[in-house]
């Protein structure tokens, strides 16, 4: 296995869902186990080394990830798990499919793409299990649904992800993108729109960059994907090889038995989980964080810890994680 230690920011925010396609994609490519119950795994057990590749800077989505670590719960299940920032997030899934990586983080569609491109990648865990996506604008815009947004000029990350998501809410409101200029502003969402050049962005996260905004002064409204047609999906995955799913099932049974137990925790104490972020990056910032994870717990921190768990066989004699 290839060891990695590069941390630095990557230059773009994450690899965009690049379909809207999205209804029937929840089943596909995933990854189960049968059974319930309580689930813990004796410290006493041989470690093994794994990796796993972020989508992005450390963040509030990753807050129950880095607590597991924190507390040692990976370390409990007998797994050394390095986590990092690759340096460039859009190869995730062909890194975890070749091996390189053990586990990643992506997103849903694309690992629906990824498998009929004959990556050998599946997904083994919804992580945020509903979108995030919206187009950010300027309160003092006037935005209030998509058709407003008819003959004005909008930002997008240029990816035709971006482009699909804007057709469908706009077609839902009795608008359609041809009434629209597409402007290509990369992933600067949150300049893009303070700078009130635009009429609004297309491709921002509720949990981040409308914060980011907000807390720079400037006051916006998100129409999110959702609301306006488009289906729900599961933001972002947990992935791992078939290989690893078909020949090293007690290690993906491991690893997320301590990612189920991270995000319970982090939903109980938020505090601890922001803790745990500030001290695995410099790149963190408090309010915005601590913002996030608020609005995720209810939504997604223990649905995922319910979701991972959900997925884990029964162990017969169950062993108290220590320290917990």
């Amino acid at each position: 296995m290839t060891a990695h230690h590069n941390t630095a920011r990557p230059i773009s925010r994450r690899t965009a869902l690049r379909t809207a396609g999205l209804a029937a994609a929840s089943a596909a490519g995933l990854a189960t186990w049968a059974g319930r119950g309580t689930r813990t795994v004796s410290a006493t057990q041989a470690s093994t080394k794994a990796t796993l590749a972020l989508d992005w800077y450390p963040n509030a989505n990753h807050a129950g990830l880095y607590l597991a670590r924190e507390r040692g719960l990976f370390a409990a299940a007998g797994v050394e798990l390095e986590i990092y920032t690759p340096s460039d997030p859009t190869v995730v899934l062909q890194t975890v499919g070749s091996g390189n990586d053990t586990f990643g983080i992506s997103y849903q569609t694309d690992v629906l793409l990824a498998r009929a491109q004959d990556v050998p990648v599946v997904s083994i865990a919804a992580l945020v299990q509903h979108p995030l996506l919206g187009i950010m604008s300027l309160q003092e815009g006037g935005i209030t649904r998509p058709a407003d947004l008819a003959g004005k000029q909008v930002g997008y990350p240029g990816l035709p992800s971006q482009e699909a998501f804007l057709a469908t809410m706009l077609e839902t409101d009795g608008a359609s993108l041809d009434d629209v200029e597409l402007v290509n502003v990369g992933f600067d969402l949150v300049p893009a729109t303070i700078a009130g050049q635009l009429a609004g962005v297309m491709g921002a996260y509720w949990t981040h960059e409308t914060i980011l905004a907000e807390r720079e002064g400037y006051p916006v409204s998100l129409l999110r994907v959702e609301d306006w047609g488009v289906p729900d999906y599961y933001e972002l995955v947990l992935t791992a090889s078939e290989s690893t799913v078909a020949d090293r099932p007690d290690l993906v049974t491991a690893f997320l038995s301590a990612v189920a137990q991270g995000y319970t925790d982090a939903a109980a104490d938020p505090a601890a989980a922001l803790a745990a972020l500030i001290s695995a990056s410099d790149e963190i910032e408090p309010d915005v964080e601590a913002e996030g994870i608020a609005l995720l717990i209810p939504a997604d921190f223990n649905a995922t810890a319910a979701f991972a768990a959900d997925l884990l066989p029964p162990i017969a004699t169950p062993v108290a994680t220590p320290g917990l």
